[in-house]
């Protein structure tokens, strides 16, 4: 064996050994089983590895290395993978936990740069007027431009009561724009309920945790006992990011008797499922209005999509963020994790959301909430199809790079900020329930004159 072979072997054993102490040797038996092709990819990597280490102008640490390759890896497969170190697993698993200290906001990377889909309503972000679209350029002064998305979440969240400063770039605005916002525990709070005339509820679902669906039943049989008899629902999924899958399903079947609610369909049999209804206890056979925008993402798509394609409920406002696929996180030695994506999903009629969203029955736009703001031009709102690498509705379609680069032709106002206990009056205030609201009552009185 040449001098040149050795140090390929020993550099071979080096990273197979790296690798294997992160993802665990129940992976190698397929390595070992894979192409030549697979084989040749694995020694030009070694190959690279050897000569960085061996000429790069500073000294390299190899495992820092090597989990650089594996989260750009996994980076380059879709938007919503990644490679998770230790403190990252944990901040995702704190987040399907429920509380948490931090500022309250939803965040993707796009292009390199933080980038704000929503902020959480009541938090400190939402009450500080952070928007969406909001480009967050510096935490405490420090830059965020490729900075890992897991490290940007780190540094804004933190005990209650500590100050973080967040600075953003906003569309049509000239400065950057800081605020000084102090860190509070984020509520696990998901939904909320209002009667807004006799007869008509209002729920708000602001993302789907743990306790979703026993938040919302509880909800539902407190408008349901009060009189007279409810004679319509408005489900408000406007700027939901999604959240648990299961979720949306229990969620979605509270209103359905029967039938497929969503089906994920992927290239292992075992990542391909369909979840369907069960009869209620309590049948809820009054209409439905669901209000959804850009910013209704992931599980908020599963509801509206499994209710419009049943015809149980009409969807008003406007076309949806369009994330139809699934991930899961596998916890790998050593406390990391692999989040990654294994199906996408699709509505009881087949449709698939991903990158194209769920189109409403009734495109109603939404208006600021003052005359003095009307005509403010407002940026385009960030949608799936908008992210770097993001997949296509059906695995057999080309991508489309040059769309991923661009933003959607739809632009969406600003939200109103509702903080606290919801108001009445603020929610009649709104163009899109008063729309909603028209559309119920108009029902019953068809209702009524039809008997």
């Amino acid at each position: 064996m040449t001098a040149k072979q050795k140090r390929h072997l020993n550099t071979g054993l080096k990273i197979a050994c790296a690798v294997l102490a992160i993802i665990g040797f129940g992976l190698y038996g397929d390595l070992s089983a894979n192409t030549d092709e697979t084989y040749e990819g694995l020694k030009l990597f070694s190959d690279v590895i050897e000569l960085v280490e061996k000429n790069y102008v500073d000294q390299i640490d190899s495992k820092d290395l090597i989990h650089k390759a594996i989260q750009g890896m996994v980076q380059g497969l879709d938007p919503h993978s990644s490679f998770l170190p230790p403190e990252a697993f944990k901040e995702l698993q704190e987040d399907t936990k429920g509380e948490f200290g931090g500022i309250g906001i939803v965040i993707t990377m796009q292009k390199g740069i933080l980038t704000v889909i929503s902020p959480i309503e009541g938090t400190p972000a939402s009450k500080a007027g952070v928007e969406a679209g909001d480009k967050i350029v510096k935490v405490d002064g420090e830059a965020t431009k490729d900075m890992m998305l897991w490290e940007a979440v780190k540094k804004m969240r933190g005990p209650k009561g500590t100050q973080v400063i967040i600075t953003v770039v906003r569309d049509n605005v000239d400065t950057p724009i800081d605020f000084k916002l102090v860190r509070d525990i984020i509520p696990i709070e998901s939904v909320r309920a209002k009667t807004v005339r006799p007869g008509y509820g209002y729920i708000w679902i602001t993302n789907f945790r743990d306790s979703t669906t026993e938040d919302l039943l509880l909800a539902l049989q407190q408008l349901e006992a009060q009189g007279p008899s409810l004679k319509g629902l408005i489900l408000d999924l406007r700027d939901n990011p999604g959240g648990l899958l299961n979720q949306s399903v229990q969620v979605a079947d509270l209103f359905l008797e029967k039938g497929t609610i969503v089906s994920i369909k992927g290239r292992l049999r075992s990542n391909t499922k369909v979840f369907r209804a069960q009869p209620d206890e309590t049948p809820r056979a009054y209409p439905i209005v669901v209000l959804v925008n850009g910013g209704s993402a992931s599980a908020s798509e599963i509801v509206a999509g499994a209710l419009q394609d049943h015809k149980r409920a009409l969807i008003l406002g406007e076309t949806t963020f369009g994330k139809g696929s699934v991930q899961t996180v596998d916890t790998l030695r050593d406390g990391y994790g692999l989040k990654y994506t294994i199906a996408r999903y699709y509505t009881p009629n087949g449709r698939s959301i991903q990158a194209q969203g769920i189109s409403p029955d009734i495109f109603v736009k939404r208006q600021a909430a003052s005359e003095d703001n009307a005509e403010e031009e407002q940026a385009p709102m960030l949608k799936e199809k908008d992210l770097k690498n993001h997949l296509e509705a059906d695995p057999k379609t080309p991508k489309d790079e040059s769309e991923s680069e661009t933003q959607s032709d739809e632009k969406s106002p600003r939200r109103s900020n509702r903080h606290g206990p919801l108001d009445e009056e603020v929610l009649k205030s709104d163009n899109q329930i008063k729309r909603a609201l028209e559309i119920l009552v108009s029902y019953d009185i068809f209702k009524s004159l039809q008997s």
